[in-house]
């Protein structure tokens, strides 16, 4: 099935492999199609000027600490755009990359991944 970062919208309920609601989607962040180009072409799925954050702060937000992240999963990132995931209060929110999605409904988002392989915000 063919997905895109498109399909998915903030508040969406996301679901592990298991069936096992992780959380609820954060935001969007849509990839930089030319990373030649200065600034990113595609438009992200929240408005930065409405939470008062700057693009560079978000980014920042979501990948740190970023010394733990391999430059490799960042690029990657970058490049091809990810979905950050609230978890509640008690837990480290959860980063997951467009490969990792199994299905978009009307539902939610289903991973074909545990919430132990994703990636913590």
């Amino acid at each position: 099935m063919d997905h895109r970062l498109t399909d998915i919208r903030e508040g969406m309920d996301v679901f592990d492999m298991g069936g096992d609601k992780i959380g609820t989607v954060e935001y969007v962040q849509f990839g930089d199609e030319d990373p030649t180009k200065p600034g990113v072409e595609t438009q992200t799925g929240t408005s930065y000027e409405a939470r008062g954050d700057t693009f560079v702060d978000d980014i920042a937000e979501a990948l740190a600490p970023s010394d733990r992240l391999p430059e490799t999963l960042r690029a990657r990132m970058r490049r091809h755009g990810f979905v950050r995931i609230d978890t509640g209060l008690l837990s480290k929110d959860r980063i997951f990359l467009l490969d990792q999605v199994a299905s978009v409904s009307t539902d939610g988002v289903r991973l074909r991944v545990s919430r132990d392989e994703l990636v913590e915000a």
